[in-house]
């Protein structure tokens, strides 16, 4: 035997083993896995905070507007309308001799029941009847033309101042709705007054217009329906009659009736 060698005994040398096999039992089961948990509970998810949106007005209400009164800008418009004095005569067609008559050709002035008729058959035709009685210098007179043929450019009126020597203004009114005004004076014709339009002129026939005029001196005023149409001032024709009148401007035939003539004192 060695120096200093320790012999082991036979029993350590059968312990020894064993206890190698305990040790690694102890350790294997320190670091055995450990037992997993059970899994949490999966949390119920909260619903989502509700963020109010805001409500989109697509028509805002807008202050309501007062619209403006139209006096606040109209100007009053003026009265245009005559004034005259009392009724001077009244005539209701019914005198033959009040009027100047006839038959020539295609050409006709006759009475009916309380009116005068003008014809024309006759290819641009002018036919016309004067009043016979006695009609102040100044005054305000009116009469319904009712034309049953006419068109376009045909015409009907009022002849005014006619004297002894046919010299006259003639009053016209056209079948397309226009008024104008000739005078007839030292054998020549002019127009005072060329053509107007007026909405107050019914076209065409069959129709009804009452016109008008208003005579002081030298200046006539020219109404249709109830309507001022125009003034004229002219030195010439200061007196004479009155008297009717129609006119074709064509080929076709044009029938005019006058009725309910009424004559007034030119002044209040």
């Amino acid at each position: 035997m060695r120096p200093h060698q320790r012999t082991i005994p036979v029993i350590e040398r059968l312990l020894l083993p064993a206890c190698i096999i305990l040790l690694a039992a102890t350790l294997a089961s320190c670091l055995a896995p450990p037992t997993p948990l059970p899994p949490l509970p999966t949390p119920t998810p909260l619903p989502p905070t509700h963020t109010p949106t805001a409500t989109i007005v697509w028509f805002p209400p807008t202050a309501t507007l007062t619209p403006p009164s139209v006096q606040d800008f109209a100007s009053p418009t003026p009265d245009l309308r005559p004034a005259y004095g009392p009724i001077v005569l009244s005539e209701d067609f019914s005198d033959p001799d009040h009027w100047t008559l006839g038959r020539a050709g295609g050409l006709s002035a006759a009475l009916g029941k309380s009116e005068l008729t003008l014809a024309i058959s006759d290819p641009r035709g002018y036919l016309y009847s004067l009043f016979r009685q006695e009609v102040p210098s100044d005054f305000y007179a009116e009469i319904t033309a009712a034309p049953s043929l006419c068109k376009d450019n045909d015409t009907y009126g009022l002849l005014l101042r006619v004297a002894t020597s046919l010299e006259y203004y003639r009053f016209s009114i056209s079948c397309n709705g226009e008024a104008r005004l000739d005078k007839f004076y030292n054998w020549t014709a002019s127009s005072p007054q060329p053509l107007t339009p007026s909405g107050a002129i019914p076209p065409g026939a069959p129709s009804v217009t009452r016109l008008a005029v208003l005579a002081r001196g030298k200046e006539i005023s020219y109404y249709a329906n109830g309507e001022f149409l125009f003034t004229v001032r002219d030195p010439n024709l200061l007196n004479g009659t009155i008297g009717v009148f129609a006119r074709s401007a064509g080929d076709n035939a044009v029938t005019v009736s006058f009725s309910d003539l009424q004559i007034y004192s030119a002044y209040p």
